[in-house]
Parts: C-alpha cells; sequence; structure tokens
C-alpha cells in the first residue's frame, strides 16, 4: 500500500516530485507510525463492515480503527463483537495473501477483550495490526498492555497499541504532571508495541461541558490547547525518547451556521479551484484545514477522523512541498556536519543547521511516507486530485 495509490500513475508523476513509497503492515513501527495518515473510524457494529473497510481503502484510506468503545451503546458490545470477527473473517476469506487493505485497528473497552478477540478470530488475525487502548494512564494501561503481550504471543503476530490520552486525570492541573510522568514510564518500558499515541479532545472538552464550534480549531480552546502542549513536550520529544503524536478528531461534516468569517484565503485558489473553496467552506472543511496545520506546527502527525471527506484534506496537507524538501535536503548533507547557517534555495529564509537538523530529518521521513509535491504544485491540485469524482 501508498499514500495516493488510488491515483492513476499518469496524476501521480504531474503531481509528485517524489512519490510515496510503499509499506506494509510488517514496515519498521517508525515508517507505521508517520504513515498512518487520517487514521478513519468506523462503529464495529455497522452491519456492511468488511465492504465499508475495502470501500475505503480504495478511496486512499490507509488506517482505520474498528470501535467497541464509545461510538456503540454499552448494551451492543456484545453483538458488535460478533459483528466484528465475523466482518474480519470476511475480509480475510475475500481478500486472499495479495490484500491492499488499510492498517485495522480495534479500539477495546477493557483488557480482557484483547486475547479473547485475537482468539475468536483466528487466521482472520493477520489482517490486524493493533487495538486502541481508551483512557490511557499508567494504572489502566498497565493491564492493556500486558493482555496485548498475552495476545501477540498466543497468535504469533506483530500486534501495536495505540493508547489514547483522554482521561481527566491527564486535563485536571493540579494530577497533569504526575499522569504524563506515569504513561511516560508506561509506554517506554513497552515501547516496541507502542506505536503512536493518540489525543482524545472531545473527552478533554467534556470533563468542562464545552465544544468547539466549527470555525474554531482545538488550539482556540486554551484548557485544551494546554494539555496538548504538554503531551508533546513530555511524549513527543525528538530526542529519541519521544513518541508519534496523532491530531485530534475534527467532528464537523456538515454545514453549521456561521459566527465568523472563512479561514481559507482566496489566494490560493485563483483561476484554478474556486469552486473547491466554496465547497470546503459550505462544509466547514476550511476549520479542520487550519485545525491540520496547527497539529503540525504543535508537533502532531496524522489525525483521528470520523468522516470519509476528512481524509483527503488530511493526506493533501501531509505532503511535503518542494520546498521543505529542499530545505531538508541542504540541511542534512554530509558536507554539514559541523553545522553553520546558510541561505536556503528558495533564497527566502535562514537554514541554521544544528537546530533544524531533527525538523529535517521529520520532514524527509514525511517525504517518504506521502511524498514531495512538485514545484508549483500545492494543497489545491493534491486536494483536488483526491478528491472523489462525480
Amino acid at each position: 500500500m501508498r499514500h495516493f495509490g488510488h491515483l492513476p500513475p499518469d496524476i501521480r508523476k504531474a503531481l509528485f516530485h517524489q512519490e510515496p513509497a510503499e509499506f506494509t503492515a510488517d514496515s519498521p513501527a517508525r515508517t507505521l507510525a508517520v504513515a498512518l495518515g487520517a487514521t478513519l473510524y468506523s462503529p464495529a457494529t455497522r452491519p456492511r463492515l468488511a465492504a465499508d473497510v475495502t470501500k475505503q481503502a480504495a478511496r486512499g484510506v490507509l488506517s482505520m480503527v474498528l470501535c467497541l468503545e464509545d461510538s456503540i451503546g454499552d448494551g451492543d458490545v456484545e453483538a458488535a463483537e460478533e459483528n466484528l470477527v465475523r466482518q474480519l473473517t470476511l475480509l480475510d476469506e475475500a481478500a486472499g495473501d495479495g490484500a491492499d487493505l488499510p492498517l485495522l485497528f480495534i479500539r477495546v473497552r477493557t483488557p480482557a477483550q484483547i486475547p479473547d478477540l485475537v482468539r475468536r478470530m483466528g487466521p482472520a488475525v493477520r489482517r490486524l495490526s493493533g487495538f486502541v487502548l481508551p483512557k490511557f494512564t499508567e494504572e489502566r494501561g498497565v493491564p492493556f498492555l500486558e493482555a496485548l503481550t498475552a495476545a501477540e504471543s498466543a497468535c504469533d503476530r506483530r500486534l501495536f497499541a495505540m493508547p489514547v490520552l483522554e482521561s481527566p486525570q491527564l486535563l485536571h492541573l493540579e494530577s497533569r504532571a504526575e499522569t504524563l510522568q506515569g504513561i511516560a514510564r508506561t509506554v517506554d518500558k513497552y515501547r516496541d508495541r507502542v506505536l503512536a499515541l493518540r489525543l482524545g479532545v472531545t473527552d478533554f472538552c467534556s470533563a468542562y461541558g464545552l465544544r468547539r464550534a466549527p470555525d474554531m480549531t482545538a488550539y482556540d480552546v486554551r484548557i485544551v490547547a494546554s494539555v496538548i502542549a504538554d503531551v508533546v513536550n513530555v511524549l513527543g520529544r525528538a530526542d529519541g525518547t519521544g513518541f508519534t503524536v496523532t491530531g485530534p478528531v475534527w467532528e464537523y461534516f456538515r454545514l453549521q451556521e456561521r459566527m465568523f468569517k472563512p479561514q481559507l484565503r482566496r489566494s490560493p485558489f485563483l483561476g484554478r479551484a474556486e469552486e473547491l473553496r466554496t465547497a470546503l467552506i459550505e462544509h466547514d472543511m476550511d476549520g479542520l484545514l487550519r485545525e491540520i496545520e496547527l497539529d503540525r506546527a504543535n508537533g502532531l502527525q496524522g489525525k483521528t477522523c470520523i468522516h470519509p471527506t476528512h481524509v483527503a484534506p488530511v493526506h493533501a496537507l501531509s505532503v511535503v512541498s518542494h520546498e521543505e524538501f529542499s530545505d531538508a535536503m541542504d540541511i542534512l548533507r554530509p558536507e554539514r556536519g559541523d553545522g553553520g547557517v546558510l541561505r536556503s534555495a528558495y533564497t527566502n529564509k535562514m537554514n541554521e543547521v544544528k537546530p533544524h537538523r531533527a525538523w529535517a530529518e521529520r520532514t524527509l521521513l514525511r517525504a517518504e511516507a506521502f511524498g514531495v509535491a512538485r514545484e508549483g504544485i500545492g494543497f489545491v491540485e493534491l486536494l483536488t486530485a483526491s478528491l472523489p469524482q462525480t
């Protein structure tokens, strides 16, 4: 599988200076963590779940979470488990050895569900990449990770964990530092199994009875922004101790009454795709686009998505621009090993070799997963090409 692999080769050639690399579910964790991209959530109760997975894969979705937790009612858990096992078995039978399915994860409620589901899936477990662990803290997380380790041994398959950081203890100021340190100890102990850390911003808002409007981002809700900053501070460092931390969910996908003016400038669209700009604004996507940019500026990669229309914007804005790639390559040239300062090839900024090295290394990892756009190609062209044609 690879990002933008659903596009015809001639379109990819026109868009990319360097096309996204291929990867599989067995690729190194460092590759998969960046390549998650837009991770689409789906309730495990959906009666055509296997068909949904196949359909979304054909549209460019490369990671999905099949949810047994908050997206379904408490009384539906048993039926959802049965449906999930049945649907994964159908996927496995239909796919065969050459299947190009997304990375699939199951969001569970309890540690006991992990070995139980692995046992019930039988051979179909080979289609599973891991589990999403809700409301993760040190106290709650250890039993989940122990259950994952046991299940991994039982099925003889690598299974990843994606803890969700969403507990009130993490939000509340008086317990935040201690909770973060406990999480850090836990995920470091199980580092080989933790693929990425996910942020549960909806739960953060819930603790204070808040909900952001579609023309506001998570970073406009200051109490949420402070938690994101602290999570990245402790768990997202670029010194080898950090983890990939993914962006929060965007809740909106239909027209809402607006209070503030649109956030998309006209200039990137002029003469090319004014109708795309209008459609994005009408569906509250301008707020999503801004939040994706703020996610990256604050150290987050990828995003939790609850609607298929959110996937293409996340992936379009994940592509490395030709300018970013040029800067990163200049910074990482072997002859720059002693440091120093140089003017960028685009002659519009300073590249300082030592301080910008970690950024350059991360940029090249993103370039491998999402590709490098041709000079003059921006997110408008990438998004236009990625949207389903009607």
